[in-house]
């Protein structure tokens, strides 16, 4: 036997004992999961989008950021123009100044009347007077004529001036009466103009409330993902101009069987290994599991997994930890969610915790 044969042998017997090797180690050595405590599902990491649109139609005057920068909560992002605004503000001003100046008007012809009201009153005490001292006359003069002292005539003068007195107190009563009346109506004159200047006060607080959002505010701390108009551009009522994500609320959705279903419980422990990073294992827990099954997305599950019934469960990964890595989380990524399904069951070391600092 040559050298070369010899070698070409050995060759061969080591290559066909490496293959003996793998293939125990893959039909005995390889791991078939970390068993029944723990179940499985696919997803992708994705977190809550916010949109910042204009409240009220208008022209965009400009945006002060860019796709990609992380912004803060209430920090202003750009503005809408408020030229039109401003002019209804100016007009509402005008409408309340005139406004209080009619309550002034009103208040001073509510005085007029009550002072015209105390005069009447005053005539009409004047007439009751004059009333008293003619029945008094009558009276005499009747006392008179029956004693034969004075005359028939006198009686019946005085007899007119009870008639008199009292038909000028009626109308003495009937003036106080309207003065009254007016009074009451310069009243509900100087409601009518307070209500008229409380309206434009209103208008012009309405209007400053507007102005204050033109100016486009950051609801919640996040990173702009899109620029969807430009400075410049006319938007109509709730147009968009930024659509922003909360890097601080990611999750991954994932799907299982009903039987798995069953076993989950809210706040259940959660591990994630992204494809991207396969080396780390993102803790998270179970926020959301859904109520009715549902046929899983094309773009979760194989053909044959999507003839099954599946239950959406969302894995909300830790607030805290996602703010220490702001500037690395990316949604999107796809991976693969274990969720622990026995509480006292431990992790395998393959699904422990890693994360990158």
């Amino acid at each position: 036997m040559t050298l070369t044969l010899r070698t070409k042998l050995i060759t061969a017997g080591v290559a066909g004992a490496a293959l003996l090797g793998g293939y125990y180690g893959w039909t005995h050595l390889h791991s078939s999961g970390p068993g029944e405590a723990f179940a499985s599902g696919n997803g992708r990491i994705e977190a809550t989008e916010i949109d910042v649109a204009a409240k009220l139609p208008g022209r965009l005057q400009d945006i002060l950021v860019n796709e990609g920068d992380f912004v803060s909560a209430g920090q202003t992002l750009g503005h809408m123009q408020v030229l039109t605004l401003e002019a209804q503000r100016a007009e509402a001003t005008a409408n309340l100044r005139h406004a209080e100046a009619g309550v002034a008007s009103a208040q001073s012809m509510v005085a007029v009347r009550e002072s015209d009201y105390q005069a009447a009153l005053a005539v009409v005490t004047l007439r009751e007077s004059e009333l008293d001292a003619a029945e008094r006359r009558l009276r005499r003069s009747q006392t008179l004529v029956t004693e034969g002292a004075s005359s028939e005539q006198e009686l019946d003068d005085d007899r007119s001036r009870v008639r008199s007195s009292t038909a000028a107190i009626r109308a003495a009563q009937a003036q106080a009466a309207a003065a009254r009346s007016a009074i009451e109506a310069a009243r509900t004159q100087v409601t009518g103009a307070t209500s008229a200047a409380t309206a434009a006060q209103a208008t012009i607080e309405r209007i400053g409330v507007d102005i204050n959002d033109s100016a486009l505010k950051a609801p919640r701390a996040g990173r702009v993902q899109y620029r969807i108009a430009q400075a410049g551009e006319v938007l109509g009522a709730g147009g968009k101009v930024l659509n922003l994500v909360d890097l601080s609320d990611v999750y991954m959705t994932f799907f299982v069987p009903e039987q798995v279903a069953g076993k989950l419980a809210l706040g259940a422990e959660v591990h994630v290994r992204l494809d991207a990073a396969p080396g780390m294992v993102i803790p998270a827990k179970v926020s959301f599991v859904a109520s009715t099954a549902q046929f899983t997305p094309k773009t979760v599950e194989t053909a044959s997994e999507r003839q099954k019934l599946m239950f959406r469960v969302k894995a909300q990964i830790d607030r805290s930890l996602l703010q220490q890595h702001l500037t690395q989380v990316k949604t999107g990524l796809p991976g693969v969610a274990w969720v622990k399904l026995d509480p006292q069951a431990g992790w395998p070391s393959e699904l422990q915790v890693r994360v990158s600092k």
